[in-house]
């Protein structure tokens, strides 16, 4: 059964994404990101430029299959569109549609409370199904 793991009070939805995806390409292990196309392209960007020493190679699930069979980070807005891997990360509002098909699913939230309430909604759906939820909360770190 997938674990969920919800990071709740991000700063910053995209940067830490990218602090994220850059820890999980470091460990070796294949990732799926979901999310709005607008949000999926701003993440692109800034996986480009985050970091002047480190390079995460991704891309987008529109990319020729070769170019994806060998890109361990796979940007989509669904989740029937990223190949087989362990992790999704989810920056959308809405429960991604497959995500039972990966090991771990990473829900990102931030303090906005339209942002609070999807995720409230999306935290009820994985409860009412047994899933189990772990709660990773920032503002608790600092």
């Amino acid at each position: 059964m997938t674990e969920v793991a919800f990071h709740f009070n991000v700063p910053d939805k995209l940067a830490y994404a990218c602090r994220l995806l850059r820890k999980a390409y470091a460990a070796g292990g294949p990732v799926g990101v979901v999310a709005p196309p607008a949000t999926l392209h701003a993440l692109d960007t800034q996986l480009w430029s985050f970091s002047a020493l480190d390079f995460i190679p991704h891309c987008l699930a529109s990319a020729p299959e070769p170019v994806r069979a060998v890109t361990p980070i796979v940007l989509a807005k669904d989740c029937a569109d990223l190949p087989r891997a362990a992790v999704l990360v989810h920056l959308g509002e809405q429960v991604p549609a497959g995500f039972e098909r990966f090991e771990r699913l990473i829900e990102l939230v931030t303090a906005d409370g339209a942002d609070r309430g999807a995720a409230r909604q999306r935290w009820r759906h994985y409860a009412d199904r047994g899933y189990s939820i772990q709660r990773h909360d920032l503002a608790a770190k600092e």
